[in-house]
């Protein structure tokens, strides 16, 4: 689904660059098709975005609809 395609897109553009500058983890929890629990680590090495927990605890974590998440990021 468009959920699941994003973070796809998301986890190519993921480079060491991205990780060094943001060092960040975003949670997201998605209401709606392809909702869940989702998320980006822009701060373990090689960084990563996939569904589930993130590998570490989130600093950020943001509730929304799938479909305002795949508006934000495409």
């Amino acid at each position: 689904g468009p959920v699941a395609e994003t973070f796809r897109v998301i986890q190519g553009a993921v480079t060491e660059e991205y990780v060094r500058s943001t060092q960040g983890v975003f949670q997201f929890e998605l209401s709606g098709d392809g909702g869940g629990t989702w998320y980006i680590d822009l701060k373990s090495k090689g960084g990563s975005a996939g569904f589930g927990k993130p590998p570490v605890t989130a600093d950020v974590v943001m509730s929304m609809s799938s479909a305002d998440f795949v508006k934000m990021f495409t």
